[in-house]
Parts: C-alpha cells; sequence; structure tokens
C-alpha cells in the first residue's frame, strides 16, 4: 500500500481524474482491471491514487495526535497534583464522545479539506494518546535517574524531554501504529459523509459516496474495490500495531 502510494503515478494505469464518457460503468475488463465509475473514469487508478490520499492523512493525522497527546500525557504525568487531576478531567469529557463524532464536530467547526481533515482527526486522537502515555509516564517518573536530575536542578522541560519521553517511546510507536488504521477508516467515513476530501480528488470514502446509492445495483464494482481497498488497508494497519506492541512486551520475548 505504502509503495503503490508513492509510486501511484508509475503504478496507476491511467489518469484518476480524466472522464472519458464514452466508456462510463465499464464492467472489470481487460482495459480496466477494477471497470469505470460514472465518468468513465478508471478504478483502479483511483483506488491506487487514493492510497496516497487515505496514507497522507492517516500518517499525518496520526503523528500529529499522537505527539501531541502524548506530550500532553508526559506533562501530566511529571507535574501531577491538581495540574494532572484538570488535564486527565478533560481527558475524560472528550474521550466520553466516539471518535467518529468527535472528528465531525470539528470538521463542522474548522470547514472541509485534506489539512482541515488531519486537524479534526489529530484532536480526536489526541485525549487517548494522553490516557495511554500517561500510565506509563507515571512509572518513569518515579525512577531513580529522573529524581537524580531534579536534585541537580534541571530544569522541568528537561527532565520532561530528556529523561520521561524517551522512556516512553514504546506505547507511543504501539499506538502510533493502532492510529492508523483508525484514520484511514475515519477518513474514509467522513468522505463518505461528505466531510472530508471534494471531488475530483481520488479518495476511498469518496467513490463509495459516489457508487453506494445510485449505482450500487448498476455498477456493484464501483463499491466494492474501494470497499474492499478501506478493509485491507485497516486490516494490515491493525495486525501491524499488534505486532509491534508484541516486539515491545519483554514477556513475549521468549
Amino acid at each position: 500500500m505504502v509503495l503503490a502510494g508513492l509510486a501511484a503515478e508509475w503504478v496507476a494505469p491511467g489518469d484518476p481524474v480524466a472522464a472519458n464518457f464514452g466508456a462510463m460503468f465499464n464492467a472489470p475488463n481487460r482495459a480496466h482491471w477494477f471497470g469505470t465509475d460514472a465518468f468513465g473514469r478508471d478504478v483502479l487508478s483511483r483506488i491506487i491514487f487514493g492510497a496516497r490520499t487515505a496514507l497522507i492523512i492517516g500518517f499525518g493525522s496520526s503523528l500529529l495526535g499522537a505527539t501531541i497527546g502524548g506530550a500532553v500525557g508526559v506533562s501530566s504525568a511529571y507535574f501531577g497534583g491538581i495540574t494532572d487531576l484538570l488535564v486527565q478531567r478533560l481527558v475524560d469529557i472528550v474521550i466520553s464522545f466516539p471518535i467518529i463524532v468527535l472528528a465531525m464536530a470539528i470538521v463542522s467547526i474548522i470547514g472541509v479539506g485534506p489539512d482541515k481533515l488531519v486537524v479534526a482527526i489529530a484532536l480526536s486522537f489526541l485525549p487517548r494518546a494522553a490516557r495511554v502515555v500517561r500510565s506509563s509516564a507515571l512509572s518513569v517518573r518515579e525512577m531513580v535517574y529522573v529524581e537524580a536530575a531534579r536534585a541537580l536542578g534541571c530544569a522541568h522541560g528537561r527532565i520532561i524531554w530528556r529523561h520521561m519521553a524517551p522512556n516512553v517511546l514504546a506505547p507511543y510507536l504501539v499506538m502510533l501504529t493502532s492510529f492508523l488504521g483508525q484514520a484511514i477508516l475515519l477518513e474514509a467515513s467522513l468522505s463518505f459523509l461528505g466531510l472530508g476530501v471534494s471531488e475530483p480528488t481520488p479518495a476511498w470514502g469518496l467513490m463509495l459516496r459516489g457508487a453506494a446509492v445510485d449505482f450500487v445495483q448498476k455498477a456493484p464494482w464501483m463499491a466494492i474495490f474501494p470497499g474492499l481497498a478501506i478493509s485491507i488497508a485497516v486490516l494490515a494497519f491493525n495486525l501491524f500495531g499488534d505486532a509491534l506492541r508484541d516486539a515491545f512486551d519483554p514477556r513475549l520475548r521468549t
């Protein structure tokens, strides 16, 4: 998926946005392996270029949400007391909303577009990232080297970023990969609802939106292949996240 998205110009058999009104609703054939859509565009080409859209939004939102949330979680664990209490109560309030509902609310406020979609999904992940990283940072805070850094008079920022943050890297990486599958699914869901990327940008959720209602019986391949792409991508990233979690678990290294 990553290689196809990066090399889409060389891998895709055609232009994903070029309309051909003489080849509308063509079933899968030798010229168009996955058929064509209502505008005569090659479905396979749009799926390949859609992988790039999914990866850019998925990686961008996951990295942004996990990093900012991780920083909030480490800082909350380090300072403790009233700071930790206020941050965690705020996290509890935000985390009570389903991710899709929270993302829809943020998009409705900041607007529609790929860059705004990255921000909306990242903000939806932020409280969950803060909660996961904080649980690991609480144990790191009690380590001897953190107490030694305090005794030497190190600044709070130096202790957090030089001594605590590197030691919560393992849960951060696992969380980042687990967010990738969720981000791809969220991007597809929001695009399907008209709150994500817009035409003619190739995106899997947008392809489903154009096929699900009007053409599902006439041209089922328009919905089948984008749906399979979403399912396989989400499954692959979830399995990768599970494998990474097992690799970082010292109890499973034997």
